[in-house]
């Protein structure tokens, strides 16, 4: 026997997320027969950025709504609402247990064309959402360690291959002009690494405060692909995965650099005066 959810609040959703795209909704505190799940992609209005999902009784007063691997969501934050239908209208979506276990040490065949992430999330006002990524080809950053003045990255690239002359360009946010190209090195697996010492990205500058965002570069002519960590469970890294602060050896001015993340998950240099 099926029971029927009962309205006790906000609707709230456990997500179950798998290591192939696919998200699970169990949703409880929802008991409009005409309920349909909504995405919607943060800042469109566009109805290719809205995705309906049906949802259907799954037992214990839970509706359930699937999105499928092999549906494709673009690039960005996705809020979750149900659709009661006519007058009522939408309701966002709370978050409860979130189940993000098959994402940890995600290893993608690096042979396949693009790499799909979604990973469902808490927004900074408690509501529930999608973060989405669909990158091809993708240049996955791994460990990071540091010498003098210096960093090291490892990685994993998907969906091209490694040119002898490949290379990893710091390109300077905001000048087009400004780019800095280191070698790279290629392992088994599309596997990367490159060193990339912090001096050359301080040449020249002022007191003005530095963003080097990095792209791979597979051949010596290709456009560069961003770097950027997104084969995990953590949504957003940028206040999480926290690196040293290097002073800069040689620099003109008293400078310090780090790597950190962009909101987005991808890898960038900060240089700013030193204290």
């Amino acid at each position: 026997m099926t029971t029927t959810p009962t309205r006790t609040g906000p609707p709230r959703a456990d997500c179950i997320a798998d290591s192939a795209g696919g998200i699970t909704f169990d949703i409880v505190g929802e008991d409009s027969p005409r309920a349909v799940l909504v995405l919607r992609r943060r800042g469109s209005t566009s109805a290719a950025d809205e995705m309906r999902l049906p949802l259907t009784p799954a037992g214990e007063g839970r509706l359930r709504a699937v999105l499928p691997s092999t549906v494709e969501l673009r690039e960005g934050r996705w809020d979750a609402f149900t659709d009661h239908g006519g007058e009522a209208g939408e309701e966002r979506i709370e978050p409860g247990v979130r189940d993000l276990r098959s994402l940890v040490d995600r290893h993608p065949d690096p042979g396949r064309a693009q790499v799909a992430v979604r990973i469902p999330y808490p927004t900074a006002d408690g509501k529930l959402a999608v973060r989405a990524w669909l990158r091809a080809p993708h240049a996955e950053a791994g460990a990071i360690t540091f010498g003098q003045s210096a960093m090291t990255v490892e990685g994993r690239l998907y969906g091209a291959v490694l040119g002898a002359d490949a290379a990893v360009e710091a390109r300077l946010r905001g000048a087009k002009k400004d780019v800095h190209r280191v070698p790279v090195t290629g392992g088994e697996e599309g596997t990367f690494g490159f060193t990339l010492a912090y001096a050359p990205l301080a040449e020249g500058r002022g007191d003005e405060q530095r963003l080097w965002d990095l792209w791979l570069c597979a051949a010596g002519d290709s456009a560069g692909i961003r770097i950027g960590r997104i084969l995990d469970d953590v949504w957003e890294k940028k206040g999480v995965f926290r690196y040293p602060v290097l002073p800069v050896e040689g620099a003109a001015r008293p400078t310090t650099a780090y790597p950190y993340y962009t909101v987005d998950n991808d890898l960038s240099v900060r240089l700013d005066s030193a204290n």
